[in-house]
């Protein structure tokens, strides 16, 4: 029996190395047919985008009050735990909380 599986073994891994040989040559060839082309002389006449630093929004870490376990831990327990979390991800937004567009108003009758 360990024979027959020293002679399958070698074959499965040649079989192996040749699908993904075949799999990263055929990968190689879309990706170069997927590159854009090379720009326009229009676009090398537009004028360069202004800079935006990546940290213009930054607001710096600040402590938050820190709540009593215990204290949080009643404050979930009376509202009803996870099931009451999860019940309220589930319901459809109420009509109170959802934002009615401007323009599907209809005009207030005088």
């Amino acid at each position: 029996m360990s024979i027959h599986l020293n002679l399958q073994l070698p074959a499965a891994m040649a079989l192996l190395a040749v699908s993904l040989w075949t799999a990263q040559a055929t990968a190689q060839t879309n990706a170069a047919a997927l590159t854009p082309p090379v720009a326009s002389t229009a676009m090398s006449n537009a004028a360069p985008m202004p800079y935006r630093s990546a940290l213009e929004g930054y607001q710096r870490y600040t402590d938050e009050k820190i709540v009593n376990w215990k204290q949080a831990n009643d404050t979930v327990g009376q509202i009803g735990g996870w099931r009451a979390y999860s019940k309220e991800a589930s319901q459809e937004p109420s009509a109170d909380s959802a934002v009615k567009p401007a323009a599907s108003a209809a005009p207030a009758k005088p």
